[in-house]
C-alpha cells in the first residue's frame, strides 16, 4: 500500500510526500501540501480546543 500523505518535518521546517520510515520527526499524514505546511496551526488549535475542553469537563 502507498503512502501519498504529506508530511511536515518539525526539525526543518519542509514539508514532504510520501512515507519514509527513518523520519521520527514528522506531522502526518496530510491531505495536500498546503495543509502540510500548517502543521503546526492546526497542532496549536487542537490543543487549544483540548485544553478548553477539559476545563469545561473540571468544572
Amino acid at each position: 500500500m502507498s503512502d501519498e500523505g504529506w508530511y511536515y518535518d518539525v526539525h526543518t521546517g519542509k514539508v514532504s510526500q510520501g512515507k519514509d520510515p527513518s523520519a521520527l520527526n514528522r506531522m502526518g499524514p496530510y491531505p495536500d501540501r498546503a495543509t502540510a505546511e500548517r502543521a503546526l496551526e492546526i497542532a496549536a488549535q487542537r490543543n487549544k480546543a483540548a485544553d478548553e475542553a477539559e476545563e469545561e469537563w473540571n468544572r
